[in-house]
């Protein structure tokens, strides 16, 4: 591959999301079940957010849209990572799938960090032309 950009799914943010999703849903899978529509939904929702709006952003077409999108997501991963320190203080997670989970958000947090301050410099550069 050569590195191109050409959909919202060569970017490595989205990629590595998908995977947080996919472990987030692995490990609530295990929860209680009368956290089946707490804290399993808010976390399940909330994950997926992440990607789908990284998706959403890009298919605007505009940069100012797409960061909005991005800034979004960058919301839900907080909301994400806020779920799991709660998901570990009721011992619904162990210590290790904890630090698993957080290893991956605070890798998808500071690629979007990137992304976005990438995409504000391109309208910052856009609105000085």
């Amino acid at each position: 591959m050569s590195g191109k950009i050409n959909t919202y799914k060569d970017l490595i943010v989205w990629q590595k999301s998908i995977v947080l999703v996919t472990d987030i849903y692995s490990i609530t899978r295990n929860f209680p079940m009368e956290e089946k529509f707490g804290l399993v939904n808010q976390l399940n929702r909330a994950v997926v957010s992440i990607p789908t709006n990284i998706a959403e952003g890009w298919g605007r077409e505009s940069s100012k849209n797409y960061l909005q999108f991005l800034r979004i997501s960058r919301g839900s991963l907080m909301e994400v990572e806020t779920l799991i320190l709660i998901s570990k203080n009721l011992n619904y997670i162990n210590d290790e799938q904890h630090k698993i989970i957080t290893n991956g958000i605070e890798e998808v947090g500071k690629i979007l960090q990137g992304l976005i301050k990438s995409i504000q410099q391109k309208i910052n550069i856009t609105e000085n032309a």
